[in-house]
């Protein structure tokens, strides 16, 4: 039996009225996903436990098994295992962005969490001049992919009252950055980054060319290394994490599961959607189980543009999820565990909470069927998972 877990980022969304209250998803032409839910199993299923902050570290950790109220133990430590950084025991791992940050009328304002969706190459060089400027023993700058990096600080600040740069988009950051406690070592350093950003010859380049400059780093998502049982310790199952994000990739580190790296992935609507299905399909034929995200429609919902978030979906369902049922099919037997991680609504341009949508598919096993794959059916079905980490068990088992 081969596995498939298939995760639209941030694909669940509220009712649009330029969709005639209809969600994107309802919305999109998807009828690979459509299909599915007509010979599957659909229901709801609560992807981020009571006291967590809606993200996509949490999410994909119970898409994957990993309840987290027992593994999640931060952000940063997950994305340094895909980086093969490994931390020490007091060392405190931070995601740090590339942000663009601009003054307007006497505030700091967060104009893009993502500086333009910045190229890798450019981005590491910015990170490795930071790193000799302001890096030092037990304070290391590591370079990542696009706009998301890595900071490994010996002792830091664990407890920092941290804010994703997304749930400012658009806003004043300046209480942030004033915060006392553990977060003025944060706001510190975060200010140190300043003018060496802003004098930078990328930067100088990028502005030149009418792109936002990378002119500040942003250090949220703080914690120490986790530990997992891997997937072939629970289940006997050997396989591969598909994305292009380093977060999946280090989940997939975690559980046991083999990172690939997909020439052209980008996490965005330009990404390499084809590799990612090559990769995945050359994963099953000599494992188990292929773990494949796509983060554009998160990315989409983030840019708050209602066009952009129906292609991201339209775009999952045509290049991704299309492809890979038809190449499945060569394969035997073949179950399937399609959901999106979290809801990102285009209204509030940041992670929610809500049970998002799932869909259980067996190769041989008919299941009750549904109209389709949004959150209508989904709530309709009556199905409800409350701990979705449980999913992966229902996958392997047989739902």
């Amino acid at each position: 039996m081969k596995y498939l877990i298939l995760v639209g980022d941030g694909m669940g969304d509220l009712p649009q009225e330029a969709l005639g209250g209809r969600t994107p998803l309802r919305a999109a032409a998807t009828p690979n996903m459509d299909r599915l839910a007509r010979e599957g199993l659909i229901g709801l299923a609560q992807t981020i436990p009571p006291g967590k902050e809606p993200g996509s570290d949490t999410a994909n950790m119970s898409l994957l098994g990993y309840d987290p109220a027992l593994y999640h133990t931060g952000r940063a430590p997950i994305e340094a295992a895909a980086m093969g950084v490994e931390l020490g025991p007091t060392d405190i791992a931070f995601r740090c962005n590339l942000v663009t940050l601009e003054r307007q009328a006497g505030r700091t304002i967060m104009a893009h969490y993502a500086a333009g969706h910045i190229d890798s190459a450019s981005a590491a060089v910015l990170i490795q001049a930071l790193d000799a400027a302001l890096g030092r023993d037990g304070l290391r700058f590591y370079p990542g992919v696009s706009y998301r990096h890595l900071l490994l600080w010996r002792d830091g600040p664990l407890n920092a009252a941290t804010v994703p740069p997304h749930d400012r988009s658009g806003q004043a950051v300046d209480d942030v950055l004033a915060a006392g406690g553990e977060m003025t070592a944060v706001g510190g350093l975060t200010r140190a980054s300043w003018p060496l950003l802003k004098e930078h010859p990328v930067n100088a380049q990028r502005q030149e060319q009418g792109q936002p400059p990378a002119n500040s780093i942003w250090l949220w998502g703080q914690g120490t290394r986790p530990d997992f049982p891997t997937f072939a310790q629970r289940f006997g199952l050997s396989g591969v994490a598909v994305s292009a994000v380093d977060l999946i990739k280090g989940l997939g580190v975690l559980a046991g599961l083999k990172p690939v790296a997909v020439p052209g992935a980008t996490g965005y609507l330009n990404t390499n959607y084809g590799g990612k299905v090559a990769a995945a399909l050359e994963g099953l034929r000599t494992g188990d189980l292929a773990y494949v995200h796509v983060e554009a429609p998160d990315e989409a919902s983030h840019s708050g543009e209602l066009r952009l978030k129906l292609q991201a979906i339209e775009d999952f369902d045509r290049l991704v999820v299309g492809p890979l049922m038809q190449g499945l099919a060569g394969l035997g037997p073949h179950r399937l565990l399609l959901a999106t991680d979290h809801f990102t609504p285009l209204s509030t341009r940041t992670h929610g909470s809500q049970p998002v949508p799932f869909l259980l598919w067996d190769s041989e096993r008919q299941g009750p069927g549904a109209p389709g794959f949004n959150e209508a059916a989904a709530l309709a079905s009556g199905v409800r998972e409350p701990q979705a980490h449980k999913l992966v068990q229902r996958l392997v088992e047989g739902f």
